[in-house]
């Protein structure tokens, strides 16, 4: 099996699609159709990845999202949302809270499938934590990529699998002004038709971890993002 998969939609026939398709490609697959059976399914085992839908019963998508990146033994599992074309204010907020991509309804299984693969790709790349050794620093930024982890001023980041290796892109090219397509592709291993605020929610979000360290990531407008080389004033 490649991966375990959690499918939460209250939806029968789109949970069962997506099941299939997952299916299809060597996944387990085990689906949940509200949020609290989500929540009670990932501390009963652990899946690799979970697609959630944001507009569940009781208990929205958004708030069990919420509360996965409450949780530290959850708050880097890898989220792909399930959403309707028209909610972009729910994506926005989705991505701000650390999903790692989304698919919006109605969709195609099979690109699901490819969103599904390519954050697991990105995940796996991540080589797992160990005695570390590989340090990639700027400022009072640290990356150990022996250990797949970072720290500012010697103090350890809680970093989404996406925002790490963002991270790590933009020091790698520290100076550099990076576009929205440019990131896209060597974060989310895509050139498919995806919006740059996905870019952007990221960004956002990782410059809120950085702390006292957001300032070295820089917004150089109407181009992209760049990881200063210099202390900023």
């Amino acid at each position: 099996m490649k991966a375990n998969i959690l499918v939460v939609d209250d939806e029968p026939d789109i949970s069962a699609l997506v099941a299939y398709h997952l299916a299809r490609e060597f996944y387990r697959v085990r689906t949940v159709s509200d949020g609290e059976e989500a929540l009670e399914a990932v501390g009963r085992e652990r899946p690799d990845l979970i697609v959630l839908d944001l507009m569940l019963p009781g208990t929205s998508g958004l708030d069990v999202l919420r509360s996965l990146r409450s949780r530290p033994e959850f708050e880097s599992l890898p989220v792909v949302l399930l959403t309707a074309r028209s909610d972009e204010q729910e994506r926005v907020e989705g991505l701000s809270l650390g999903a790692d991509d989304y698919v919006t309804k109605p969709f195609s299984p099979q690109e699901l499938v490819l969103r599904v693969g390519a954050v697991l790709r990105r995940v796996r790349q991540q080589p797992p934590a160990g005695a570390g050794g590989a340090l990639l620093q700027v400022g009072p930024v640290t990356v150990d990529t022996d250990a797949a982890g970072a720290m500012v001023e010697g103090t350890p980041l809680e970093l989404t699998p996406t925002e790490y290796r963002l991270l790590t892109t933009l020091m790698e090219r520290r100076g550099r002004v990076q576009s929205r397509r440019q990131l896209l592709e060597a974060v989310w291993d895509t050139t498919a038709d995806i919006t740059t605020r996905t870019v952007d929610m990221h960004v956002q979000r990782l410059r809120s971890k950085l702390g006292s360290a957001a300032g070295w990531l820089e917004t150089v407008r109407g181009f992209g993002y760049r990881f200063r080389t210099e202390q900023p004033s």
